[in-house]
């Protein structure tokens, strides 16, 4: 199976839709990717993802199927507690590489000012659903891998989200720090990554990374890494 992420257009993030710019970068996105044998859409219920998601299901005729769990994670801190950055996690992967830490080594985020986040547990839940998401299109997690057990895994699937979501879920399926792949990817707007997997049943399989934060579909020059 190839799983193809795309992070959703330009944002009106008040409104959660896509600005005018956003449905250009969505359009653009979707003439890329309508001749990859995509059978499948999914996208977070967020507007500004399901917008994006849209402009592809156009040119193939398909439907876009919400999974909740790739809604984009919240960030803050925990009842009763102060933690650094009121930002994004970009901005607290930066922050800790000015204080030394290693993004490899997450016994930093168990320390303030960065500990007491809800965003630890927003990691939590996108691992634990993604698990069951990805069992049900053939694929259940065992330890660090996955076996493959499902008869129809050799098809291309699309799922459209955000920077936060998805960055949890490849920290998960990947076995690589959250913080880590923040900085790493800091996907841009309409960015493309490609995961693959065995579709041999039976089969230990791990993610294979074929495309990482690929926009070029909008570039001219340069990457803006706009959140």
């Amino acid at each position: 199976m190839k799983i193809i992420f795309v992070r959703h257009g330009h944002p009106d993030y008040v409104n959660d839709c896509l600005t005018e710019l956003g449905h250009e970068q969505a359009a653009k996105a979707a003439l890329r990717l309508k001749d990859e044998g995509i059978s499948e859409i999914y996208s977070s219920p967020f507007g500004r993802a399901y917008e994006t998601a849209q402009h592809l299901a156009g040119l193939l005729s398909e439907e876009v199927t919400r999974l909740d769990f790739m809604r984009e994670i919240k960030w803050g801190p925990t009842e009763g507690k102060e933690v650094y950055g009121e930002g994004h996690p970009w901005d607290t992967s930066l922050y800790a590489l000015s204080l030394g830490h290693s993004l490899m080594d997450e016994s930093w985020t168990k320390k303030p000012p960065f500990c007491d986040n809800v965003v630890f547990s927003e990691i939590e839940r996108v691992a634990r659903q993604s698990d069951e998401w990805l069992e049900s299109i053939g694929y259940k997690r065992e330890g660090a891998n996955y076996r493959v057990i499902g008869d129809d895994t050799d098809r291309t699937i699309a799922l459209f989200s955000h920077g936060g979501s998805s960055s949890a879920l490849f920290s998960h399926m990947l076995n690589l720090p959250f913080f880590y792949l923040c900085r790493a990817l800091c996907p841009d707007f309409t960015s493309i990554t490609i995961l693959s997997l065995s579709d041999e049943k039976g089969a230990v399989t791990a993610p294979m990374i074929e495309l990482a934060n690929d926009s070029r579909h909008i570039r001219s020059g340069g990457v803006s890494y706009a959140m």
